[in-house]
């Protein structure tokens, strides 16, 4: 396989999702027909539901302060969206913001996203789908398990998959456009006398303009409006003359509204415009679509690791089609209260009069703003099915906001129990789940949503899935949800069937700095062993580095060399120019999972025949390198990316001739503790692995005396062989040491026990 899972379209939906599926684990490629993403912000809206799911994601900070009113609009008519929640009401931020905040957290994620790609055919097949595009250097077919086409209203993927569209097309039609050097007034759903109109001059002066005469039949259009077009029915309606304007994008759009019949037909899947056409009153459409991204990604991405069974795909469809053909209906009555003709101003009047009552607002601004979506009938308790509540919480470490603890985009068992036993109950019964559920302890809540409630599980989306209370036997129903939302296998099985079927590390990559010969080369082969394509890294060892890449590909692996020297000014550069060249000719991207900064020059001269050029030199290379390679390397490295640094064990017991030697392996070993701390959020680990004395080809492991010596240093008698070494950096190189960041591994045979 290519990859995991292909996603078609590189717009907020296909982004969205495509980083929802990294958080989950699974390799994934976009395709992209466009060169260079869209200077159209077509949508401007971002609901109070969507805002949450971009805070549990930890992209808020990212987006900045956007504008804010909490006042939107059901068809026009004046509608207060307060539902409570930190994010209430409408929150302004053109669609390009949003596609350039999501693409750029989706390459940093590890998402493969390729432009200039118009897929052309589907190929389905028992155990992947095959997809064939039109790339930038000619005809390529791509394999994964899974398509999912968020492609837009004329999604290519729906139509060559043969998915039903059914519904009705448009009838009615808006012109919009941002326009510069235009001075009108600003409208809010100005229904005048032959028309709507709607002006909204932004802080740079733009105006975005939109305009419906009425009676004017939507059409066909081979092409978007041209600018004269625009002005003309501006004029019309609202008497003003808009012409000596710089249109900087136009468009039109009309009030069709269709809906796929199934969001999934096997191995494919929709998501977004692809599974939904509608008119885009009020923002909902980007919502809604994004929405669908998050309630999909995290299925699918325990559906292709093969933690989830089949069934758990089939409630996307279950769950996501009642919310967009409701949706849908709601968005098909806003049309005609707002581009209808003068006679529907009575039913205008009639909802003008409704919304004011506490409960019809407070409907129609649940539908509109996604706050009020609930996921099937749950078992009875009322929190069940719906979205986690923003709730601040004291956790062990201090204050706790729920929206963090989705961050990863895993499950989360919240405990909540002051009762010491029912805690470790609780806990004890998640175990198993450990692979896909994360668990919390807070303190007890004494009021507000979650009080009385003793434990909540919380799926990747951010919607419960079970409740506890102090009404139920504190337990019952947990391991029925565990099963149903994570599968049935322990993390143990989990990782068996991984290693047993393709590798802990498919699809990763790795660099391996000094990997010609010694430990280097041995954790090369290993970590291609494992699955991952290696970039083996030399000085001056070309024939040698050449024969690490040709072994591993004897093997079935994939490697190529990559030259620097370290410790000389331009090296970090010079290694990351023919690393990315190598990554992208072989991947497409420059992603960068594994890093093992290995490379290092040994001292073995006496502290006081040691010359200043000597000690820079150590220093150069063995700890001013791996600082700058990380640093460099960071950008590239994906969310779950490992840093492995071989230190020694000379940090941990005395040899007066490697004084300076292993002045620099206690720096390398400070870059484990304190990147550590600065990478967690990132879900990024870095730890220090200690070799005892390791055969390193050195001639003195050719004289059996020295070498009896030596492993009688050793508590189990013997020297360290380079594979003793690797195995352990593929540990922690792998998702096994995911809990494992900031440590020093003694990898010394047992020579520092003393």
């Amino acid at each position: 396989m290519d990859a995991h899972v292909i996603v078609v379209g590189a717009g907020p939906v296909g982004l969205m999702l495509a980083g929802e599926l990294r958080l989950g684990g699974a390799d994934v490629i976009v395709l992209e027909r466009r060169a260079v993403p869209t200077t159209e912000s077509r949508a401007s809206t971002l609901h109070a539901r969507t805002m949450e799911i971009l805070d549990q994601r930890g992209l808020l900070d990212a987006l900045g302060t956007p504008p804010n009113e909490v006042r939107g609009h059901f068809g026009g008519v004046p509608l207060d969206l307060r539902l409570g929640g930190p994010y209430p009401g409408q929150w302004k931020v053109p669609q390009v913001r949003t596609e350039e905040l999501l693409g750029a957290w989706a390459l940093e994620l590890g998402a493969d996203v390729r432009r200039r790609h118009e897929v052309r055919a589907l190929i389905r097949h028992p155990d992947h789908v095959e997809v064939e595009a039109l790339g930038p250097a000619g005809p390529v077919a791509l394999r994964a398990r899974y398509v999912v086409g968020c492609d837009g209203e004329d999604s290519t993927v729906r139509r060559l998959a043969g998915f039903d569209f059914p519904g009705t097309s448009a009838r009615r039609e808006l012109i919009r456009a941002d326009v510069d050097g235009i001075d009108v007034p600003d409208r809010r759903f100005q229904r005048l006398e032959r028309g709507l109109a709607i002006a909204a001059r932004r802080g740079d002066g733009v105006t975005r303009v939109m305009v419906h005469e009425f009676g004017r039949a939507a059409r066909p259009r081979a092409e978007e409006p041209s600018f004269a077009e625009l002005t003309e029915v501006w004029r019309r309606v609202t008497g003003e003359d808009i012409g000596a304007g710089t249109p900087l994008w136009i468009n039109s759009f009309g009030d069709a509204s269709r809906q796929a019949s199934r969001y999934r037909d096997g191995r494919v899947l929709l998501a977004g415009d692809a599974a939904h056409q509608q008119m885009p009153i009020g923002g909902q459409a980007l919502n809604l679509g994004l929405q669908d991204a998050v309630n999909l990604g995290w299925k699918l991405a325990l559906r292709v690791r093969g933690t989830a069974p089949e069934e758990l795909l089939d409630t996307y469809h279950d769950e996501r089609h009642p919310v967009g053909e409701r949706v849908l209906s709601t968005i098909r009555a806003q049309a005609l209260l707002l581009l209808g003709s003068p006679e529907v101003e009575s039913l205008r009047a009639v909802f003008g009069e409704l919304i004011p009552y506490e409960d019809v607002r407070r409907h129609l601004a649940g539908v509109v703003s996604g706050l009020d979506i609930r996921y099937g009938a749950g078992d009875g308790h009322p929190l069940t099915g719906t979205r986690l509540p923003h709730v601040e919480l004291a956790g062990p470490h201090g204050p706790l906001s729920t929206p963090t603890l989705l961050r990863a985009a895993r499950g989360v068992l919240l405990v909540l129990t002051d009762d010491p036993a029912l805690r470790t109950e609780t806990l004890a019964v998640a175990r198993p789940w450990a692979h896909a559920v994360d668990a919390t302890v807070a303190a007890a809540v004494a009021d507000g949503p979650l009080a009385g409630s003793h434990a909540v599980l919380v799926r990747p989306d951010g919607h419960v899935a079970w409740v506890g209370s102090e009404t139920t036997a504190p337990t019952a129903g947990l391991t029925e949800a565990l099963r149903r939302w994570f599968g049935s296998r322990a993390a143990h099985d989990i990782n068996r069937i991984r290693r047993e079927s393709m590798g802990n590390l498919t699809g990763k990559t790795a660099l391996v700095t000094g990997s010609s010969r010694g430990i280097g080369r041995a954790t090369a082969m290993r970590l291609a062993r494992e699955g991952a394509l290696v970039a083996v890294h030399y000085a001056t060892g070309e024939e040698a580095a050449a024969e690490v890449v040709a072994t591993i590909e004897k093997d079935g692996g994939r490697a190529f060399a990559v030259r620097a020297e370290l410790g000389v000014p331009g090296d970090v550069h010079q290694l990351f120019l023919g690393l990315e060249e190598g990554l992208k000719e072989r991947t497409g991207t420059t992603r960068l999972d594994i890093l093992v900064n290995n490379a290092g020059v040994m001292g073995g001269v006496k502290p006081e025949d040691t010359t200043p050029e000597q000690f820079d030199r150590l220093f150069a290379v063995n700890a001013k390198a791996p600082f700058f390679i990380i640093q460099r390397a960071l950008p590239n490295m994906p969310s779950g990316g490992r840093i492995v640094n071989i230190s020694s064990g000379l940090t941990k017991f005395a040899n007066p001739d490697e004084i300076a030697y292993a002045m620099t392996k206690g720096a390398v070993e400070m870059l484990a503790l304190h990147y550590a701390k600065h990478l967690g959020p990132r879900n990024i680990t870095i730890n220090s692995v200690a070799p005892g004395i390791t055969r390193n080809g050195n001639p003195l492991f050719d004289i059996p005396e020295a070498v009896e010596q030596m492993a009688a240093l050793s508590t189990f008698n013997r020297v360290g062989d380079p594979q003793d070494v690797a195995d352990v950096v593929a540990f922690l190189a792998s998702d096994d040491a995911r809990w494992i960041t900031g440590s020093f591994v003694d990898a010394s045979g047992g020579t520092l026990l003393g």
